[in-house]
């Protein structure tokens, strides 16, 4: 793109005359489009309100959010989806913060994203003179980023953005902040000089093969099991790996157990599944492979009562990051590399002669998880009335059965904890949760960035407290009129809506919320679609009648108050006080 000088004297040079220039702008936009980054999420103003603009003139999908943090998850799930760093736009200072939010949750989380900020002059701001929206927001995205780099030359615009991409996606994908000052935008530069100045990325995640002696060691240790499981993390459903992956589950024989983002990554329901005998899985097994997981507090670091005595287990670990073995319990074999070339190497190394795992352990195995199984089908099968989480998520699964296509967005505390288990996947990276950092407030975002990037359906399945994080984002939804039903599990508060406050005050508990709140109405204030249901075949209709119709949905879910316990499934994170004041 290029803009033409302004009109010369009448004895100006006539080559001059005719010269073209460009500017931050454009160069940012050509930059970005050159590189197959067509997408942007996030809330104008000052100083990129012409920026958004004018990428949309230019043939780029900007989509404009209520609150950067918002725009930040959409971004982030963007790029987890795509393997392409997602995109998200803010202004300076107050807009950068909130957009370093998510930012932070996407490094976390390993999701390619990049915040592209606004921001004051270096002059100003390193003498502290009080300019608009001042803030040194490099430094303070640096602690909190996989990278973080300033332009301040219009001409270096096609490096920084290669830069950025690269960070992004190489190794272990995060989170890049790309700082941009106001008067990078309006700089200029011939328009000739500009597009020799951008860079297309060749190769910005190539694959890293494992060393040879890692992949025999592994073999090795995997030979000597006799209690082997594999745990599949969303590293591995980023890979976008799947049948390799699939290959090499199925010809070993082991049991797996997928983290929550890596179900359906093999269907839920496969032979070798061990979700439903979790417990008994982390605590026997000898061998654990580590495929594209981390040994954190999903896993309770590796050890613990859930891991059974100290010492009595080995692990096979598959990490691109070497930094990441060792970070909590030995680890026996390290195998660093991209999971690809990784699973390829492993499977190759397997043989013709491959042994099956001892049929006692397969046995115990899946014995567990049939038991379990039936008893879940039970609780899920009722029909209570007012619902509870089983019942609601029960009419869910079903409907997520009949619709393998659909995206699942999940947030909340007792509304994921119970859906984890009880909803079913069949194919690969189309749940999305709260991930790593199990914050509250993805869900909007991301059910944004799952319609944008997928064309799918989106269902988003929200506590009443997570939907509160986010939950202006409808409007979002409705401006581009997404096929996003969310359906929100009311049951008047966090955890349960029957805490009382214990000095007989005026002022509820801190857990309770206003009863009967009636969310439907809210996306019907937008325009779009509300509904409000007490039971489960209400809801089967209600949420099927959205995913045909492709209409901005909302459903309130009227959940029994008295559902749901303490920070769902992890209270053990939550301190509860023993001492009593007199």
């Amino acid at each position: 793109m290029s803009v033409e000088l302004e009109e010369r004297p009448a004895n100006a040079d006539d080559a001059s005359q005719e010269q073209e220039l460009t500017d931050g702008f454009h160069l940012l936009i050509d930059a970005l489009k050159l590189n197959d980054l067509n997408t942007i999420y996030g809330v104008p103003g000052i100083p990129i309100t012409d920026f958004g603009r004018l990428a949309q003139a230019n043939g780029m999908r900007v989509l404009s959010f209520r609150h950067e943090q918002h725009a930040g998850n959409a971004a982030a799930i963007a790029g987890y989806l795509t393997g392409k760093p997602g995109l998200c736009l803010t202004v300076s200072a107050p807009g950068f913060l909130n957009g370093l939010t998510a930012l932070a949750n996407a490094t976390t989380n390993c999701f390619p994203m990049i915040l592209l900020s606004g921001s004051s002059e270096r002059e100003i701001v390193d003498l502290q003179q009080g300019d608009y929206e001042e803030m040194d927001q490099l430094a303070i995205a640096k602690p909190l980023c996989k990278a973080a780099f300033r332009i301040l030359h219009a001409e270096d615009i096609g490096i920084g953005v290669a830069r950025a991409i690269r960070a992004a996606v190489s190794g272990r994908p995060g989170g890049v902040y790309l700082d941009l000052p106001a008067a990078l935008f309006g700089q200029t530069v011939e328009a000739s000089l500009g597009a020799q100045s951008l860079v297309k990325v060749v190769d910005p995640a190539p694959r890293q093969l494992p060393a040879p002696d890692s992949i025999a060691r592994a073999i090795d240790v995997l030979k000597g099991a006799k209690k082997p499981l594999i745990i599949i993390g969303k590293g591995a459903a980023y890979a976008q790996a799947d049948e390799l992956i699939k290959r090499f589950v199925e010809r070993s024989g082991i049991p797996f157990l997928p983290m929550s983002m890596a179900k359906g990554l093999l269907p839920d329901n496969h032979p070798q599944s061990a979700s439903a005998a979790r417990s008994l899985v982390l605590k026997e097994s000898d061998v654990v492979v580590m495929l594209g997981a981390r040994l954190n507090w999903l896993l309770s670091h590796g050890k613990g009562k859930a891991w059974g005595a100290p010492g009595s287990k080995k692990f096979v670990h598959i990490d691109i990051e070497p930094r990441e073995m060792d970070s909590n319990v030995e680890i026996a074999a390290p195998v660093v590399g991209d999971i690809t070339s990784c699973v390829e190497a492993l499977d190759n190394a397997m043989g013709n002669d491959w042994k099956q795992p001892p049929s006692d352990w397969l046995s115990a195995v899946y014995d567990k998880r049939d038991t379990n199984v039936a008893k879940l089908t039970q609780k899920v099968g009722s029909d209570l009335t007012p619902m509870d989480f089983h019942t609601a998520l029960g009419a869910l699964r079903q409907i997520i059965e009949e619709r393998p296509e659909t995206m699942l967005v999940n947030e909340g505390a007792n509304t994921l904890d119970f859906a984890r288990s009880v909803i079913n996947m069949s194919k690969p990276r189309k749940r999305i949760d709260v991930g790593t950092w199990g914050i509250m407030g993805i869900g909007m975002g991301a059910a944004v960035a799952a319609a944008v990037e997928t064309g799918n359906p989106v269902l988003a399945v929200e506590g009443d407290s997570a939907f509160g994080f986010s939950g202006m984002e409808i409007e979002t939804i409705c401006r581009y009129n997404l096929p996003v039903c969310i359906v929100i599990f009311n049951n008047n508060g966090i955890y349960r809506g029957t805490d009382v406050n214990p000095t007989g005050g005026e002022d509820v508990a801190p857990t309770v919320f206003v009863k009967d709140t009636r969310y439907e109405m809210m996306m019907e204030a937008f325009h779009g679609v509300g509904v409000y249901v007490t039971s489960r075949d209400e809801l089967s209709t209600a949420v099927n009648t959205a995913l045909d119709s492709g209409k901005p949905t909302l459903i309130n879910a009227i959940i029994d108050e008295n559902a749901g316990t303490e920070s769902g499934r992890i209270g053990n994170l939550n301190p509860q006080s023993v001492v009593k004041k007199t």
